[in-house]
């Protein structure tokens, strides 16, 4: 199975936009770009809502044959590791392999004195095509960079084998992921670690590393933007000279974890892989659940009394909600408004502040980044939540569709 050049990963909390997400994919190909749709979903959003992976798989079909769809997708088992991944093995065809936990982890001193010894050849000053600077690597630095990640790879590949056993080893995509860390992996570490996966003799199509500045879920990108850059087009010719040095998968590229809506680093991205040909999988719309609150607040009627009945709920449950995207939220609640305030609010108020529009005065990163955290609230409403979804099906089809096609495919694939 073979991940096309360009592809984006598309959260849909509920399973029921599925259509309205693939209609901006099939306008982009009316436009003469391809980009593949992935359908995502990870194990804690599927206990939140209380879901099964097989939804997520009879959502992108169905969509599919809804609109016509003859090109690739996929289905994602998003961020899973050993404890969670036999859910997933029927419906996915793509794996994103999460292996952030085990990082700094020790593997045995075995493990690491053979891995050194592999990578030996490569102490020494590395002129890397595409990277101005010399990376000086010795054989303490290359153990240094084995202590910290080895064992996370190791872990990669009981996980890839484990899907392997189960599936056939070419029945899927394999994504590594370590991006849920503290700290950004640098060029040369990423170097080693796409190393060590070769080892491991896992075909990496995708490979998520951390990044430098803050992926806060939901608003934009919080960091220096000229080291994004310089960080992401270093990564993007590691990435390339791994492919010819280890023997990876010619088609593997890089996968940024956006947490939705960096759009201050979107023109970064798109010259970077446009200037080098690269590919690129961007995961990033976990937002369609928020398109879905401002279609209902739009909608007016019962549907703007729902959305303010999730907001006040949410906001009576903060610490619960929040608790456990602490370190990738940053929410001011001095500025979150209170319930009886957005009881007092039209619409288009309601739409306003939670729409993603940095122009406007009434966006309120906030009130978003709680809402976006706070779909327990919705599913717990059951059938009223969903019910009032249907009923208002053509206002938030637009939003969603709207949403993926002009802040997200549009910037970074058509431009």
């Amino acid at each position: 199975m073979i991940l096309p050049k360009y592809s984006m990963g598309i959260g849909d909390r509920f399973a029921l936009q599925g259509r309205a997400q693939l209609a901006a994919f099939v306008r982009a190909k009316q436009m003469g770009v391809d980009v593949t749709p992935v359908w995502n979903k990870s194990n804690r959003e599927h206990l939140i809502v209380h879901s099964e992976p097989a939804s997520t798989r009879q959502e992108a079909d169905q969509a599919v044959a809804a609109l016509g769809w003859k090109s690739p997708y996929f289905v994602d088992a998003d961020h899973i590791g050993l404890k969670t991944v036999d859910r997933f093995l029927n419906s996915s065809d793509f794996f994103t392999v999460d292996v952030a936990d085990f990082i700094g982890k020790p593997a045995s001193e075995e493990e690491i004195r053979s891995f050194v010894s592999s990578c030996a050849k490569y102490a020494r000053s590395l002129k890397i095509p595409g990277i101005k600077a010399t990376m000086d690597v010795s054989l303490e630095r290359i153990e240094q960079i084995a202590r910290k990640y080895l064992f996370a790879v190791l872990e990669a590949g009981k996980i890839y084998r484990h899907i392997a056993a189960a599936k056939g080893s070419n029945r899927f995509i394999t994504e590594v992921s370590m991006d849920e860390t503290d700290q950004p992996q640098t060029p040369i570490e990423l170097l080693f670690i796409l190393a060590a996966i070769a080892g491991q003799k896992i075909p990496v199509q995708t490979i998520a590393p951390k990044f430098t500045g803050r992926f806060n879920k939901g608003v934009d990108y919080v960091g220096n933007l000229r080291q994004f850059e310089k960080e992401f087009n270093e990564d993007l010719a590691v990435v390339a000279f791994a492919v010819a040095e280890f023997g990876l998968p010619p088609d593997l590229k890089l996968s940024v974890h956006s947490g939705s809506d960096k759009f201050s680093i979107y023109p970064i991205i798109r010259r970077a892989v446009s200037q080098t040909g690269a590919g690129l999988h961007l995961k990033t719309a976990g937002t369609t659940w928020l398109e879905e609150l401002i279609g209902l607040a739009e909608a007016g009627g019962d549907g703007l009394a729902i959305s303010k009945e999730v907001y006040r709920e949410a906001l009576g449950r903060f610490d619960e909600l929040c608790g456990p995207y602490a370190s990738v939220i940053d929410i001011d609640r001095a500025k979150l408004p209170t319930p009886s305030q957005v009881d007092r609010w039209s619409s288009s108020e309601y739409a306003a502040a939670l729409r993603h529009d940095q122009r406007n005065p009434q966006y309120n990163p906030s009130f978003r980044q709680l809402l976006h955290v706070g779909y327990k609230v919705a599913a717990q409403m059951g059938p009223r939540y969903l019910d009032a979804l249907s009923r208002h099906e053509e206002t938030v089809a637009r939003n969603v569709t709207l949403n993926i096609f002009d802040r997200h495919l549009k910037p970074i694939f058509i431009g």
